[in-house]
């Protein structure tokens, strides 16, 4: 049954490992898999061919989109909207709200499975993530683990090795991101003033 499902969850959680699996299972039942990524993810790419690229080395070609692209001319474009088709969208906590909508559309007719993150490194909803929890007809948290082996929820950037609290929510460059729980976050924010 089509449906919008949302996977989310902190960083380091497997997400796009688990969408590049789910990717592969399709594949095997003999489904057409249409991977996305949004273009602002600029971390794989090879030979001028944009990839989804997971930490434990999974990858696949992949689609592209921009934040005012719709989604209903990308189906068009690719010829989707039929049966035996699946959506996969990695990285969608940059979907807009208006992508979200579309895709909830979309998922009338085939299955749309979304992966990102729920939250921001100020602890804030993505705009896309906000959209999703409110109108996904399958949400599934993909559980990951801090340093002291607690539930990480948070997803912290760390500049220069301390936590930022402050800047642009997306942010691609020397930064890094670090899954941790509520617990280990503040007692490190509280020890970095």
């Amino acid at each position: 049954m089509a449906k919008l499902y949302f996977k989310y969850g902190a960083m380091g959680s497997s997400k796009t490992a688990q969408a590049l699996m789910c990717r592969f299972n399709y594949l095997q039942k003999g489904f057409a898999v249409y991977l996305f990524k949004p273009v602002v993810d600029t971390r794989g790419e090879e030979n001028g061919i944009p990839l989804v690229k997971s930490r434990i080395g999974l990858k696949s070609e992949c689609i592209e989109f921009y934040n005012n692209e719709n989604f209903f001319d990308i189906c068009k474009q690719y010829d989707i909207l039929h049966e035996r088709r699946i959506i996969i969208v990695d990285e969608a906590q940059f979907l807009t709200k208006e992508q979200v909508e579309q895709l909830k559309e979309i998922s009338q007719t085939v299955p749309v499975l979304c992966y990102g993150l729920l939250t921001n490194f100020k602890t804030e909803l993505f705009e896309g993530s906000k959209r999703l929890v409110e109108i996904a007809d399958s949400l599934t948290e993909i559980k990951s683990v801090c340093k002291c082996g607690r539930k990480a929820t948070i997803n912290a950037r760390i500049v220069n090795g301390k936590i930022c609290l402050d800047g642009e929510e997306l942010m691609i460059g020397d930064e890094t991101y670090e899954g941790m729980c509520y617990r280990c976050f503040k007692q490190r924010v509280e020890s970095e003033k």
